[in-house]
């Protein structure tokens, strides 16, 4: 895809989870858009590297490391962002973890850790920038969700489940800000090139989920970051409400 005209100019943006994958590509894609741009995570060192990128092409960006587990961080990045560069009219969730999650011999830690960064880890954020939207006259949330949050598997259950609330509580917010001009928007990958699954604390789940985003023909993370800015480049009038992307070679249900 040739380069992006400057169609979000005068935006400015947060992104979560920008630290790798989805959300870096998300930051990249925004910045050459022309948005000014925000970015937490937890890594600290990979969002100075990402700021020194855009600042290089001319952009504007800005590094918060937080962890989004933690309603103080999240808070803090909404507010963060609003009062070095003015005020949030686009919020990407892509905060996120996978784990392993079967019901047999289950971890409940796990579930916990996983609903904590997949769901409320979203409610906080959403809860801190809706009413700067809401002041200012409007803006457009993007939650990056999953297509497991649509098929549940054996060892998917925690994970699922995370995604599967996700997808609900946006489409539950959609319903009550459209009429006040913020637009919010499911997006569901598929098999995405990430690091979502180098983290997996099982290991055969690990290299199972690691060869899946892997494989010739997964979708890349760009491809996903051109999505988001079509998304939010689209008249006002227009909500796209839920958008699936996934592999061509994936064609099963």
């Amino acid at each position: 895809m040739p380069p992006m005209t400057k169609l979000l100019a005068g935006k400015v943006a947060l992104v979560t989870g920008a630290s790798s994958g989805i959300g870096e590509a998300a930051a990249l894609c925004l910045a050459e858009a022309g948005a000014a741009v925000a970015m937490s995570a937890r890594r600290a060192e990979r969002l100075s590297g990402l700021v020194a990128r855009i600042e290089a092409d001319g952009g504007t960006a800005l590094a918060i490391p937080g962890d989004m587990t933690v309603e103080d961080d999240a808070r803090r990045a909404v507010a963060e962002t609003v009062e070095k560069l003015g005020r949030i009219d686009i919020l990407i969730n892509s905060a996120g973890i996978m784990e392993a999650g079967g019901i047999e011999n289950c971890d409940t830690a796990i579930y916990r850790r996983v609903i904590d960064i997949n769901l409320m880890g979203t409610v906080y954020t959403c809860t801190a920038a809706v009413p700067h939207m809401l002041e200012q006259g409007g803006g457009d949330i993007i939650t990056i969700s999953s297509l497991a949050g649509r098929k549940g598997g054996p060892m998917t259950s925690a994970y699922s489940a995370s995604k599967h609330a996700v997808n609900f509580m946006t489409d539950a917010m959609r319903q009550e800000l459209g009429g006040r001009n913020v637009r919010v928007t499911t997006l569901m990958p598929g098999a995405t090139e990430t690091e979502v699954g180098d983290n997996i604390s099982d290991p055969n789940w690990r290299a199972a989920i690691q060869a899946h985003v892997a494989k010739e023909g997964a979708v890349k993370p760009r491809d996903i970051g051109e999505a988001i800015v079509f998304i939010v480049a689209m008249p006002r009038r227009t909500n796209i409400s839920e958008i699936t992307i996934r592999p061509t070679i994936d064609t099963s249900a």
